[in-house]
């Protein structure tokens, strides 16, 4: 009965713990990864350390799944930017992956506005040689994804990703940014 209690009691204390502990992102997944709340999404190291993809996973995750889910297995979520700026006029996803020797970057720009816009996401090869991905069309919801994978990981460093949204003829959104660190 002792041996109960006692896990009883651990039980509740871990419970409560878990509960009263406000969490950008909620638990550690058994690699020692971070998951976005809500979602079985992992974090890459670097955005478990970004406090705005943190804050931007916390505040919706069913859009963090949802891009994730347009990327494929084995993506985690590397940053997530507001665009273009706390207005938020569209949201940047980056994900990466790095699976037995398969890399890979996706992007997904989603539109946070109330109507259709014209969007252009492209997405370009570290390297010269690997190219670009682009998505360009008027979409309510978002543009993308747009993904390079390769065997060679250098075609993964520093890959530019390019985000514009237009409402009529006029650039509400302008971002160019690294879509990985550059090494």
């Amino acid at each position: 009965m002792r041996k109960f209690i006692r896990v009883a009691a651990l039980g509740a204390v871990i419970a409560a713990t878990t509960l009263a502990t406000p969490q950008a992102f909620a638990r550690s997944a058994p690699d020692g990864e971070r998951l976005v709340a809500g979602t079985g999404v992992h974090l890459t190291a670097r955005g478990a350390q970004n406090p705005d993809t943190r804050a931007v996973a916390a505040a919706d995750p069913a859009a963090v799944g949802a891009a994730t889910t347009l990327c494929g297995s084995g993506y985690k979520l590397d940053n997530a930017e507001r665009l273009p700026d706390s207005r938020r006029f569209g949201t940047l996803f980056t994900y990466t992956k790095d699976v037995r020797g398969a890399y890979g970057v996706c992007s997904v720009f989603e539109n946070n506005t109330s109507g259709a816009k014209h969007m252009k996401l492209k997405l370009c090869a570290g390297l010269r040689e690997g190219g670009c991905k682009t998505d360009e069309g008027t979409y309510s919801q978002y543009a993308g994804p747009v993904k390079i994978e390769s065997g060679n990981p250098m075609y993964m460093n520093c890959p530019p990703v390019t985000a514009i949204m237009w409402s009529g003829s006029t650039a509400i959104i302008d971002r160019v940014r690294s879509a990985t660190p550059c090494d």
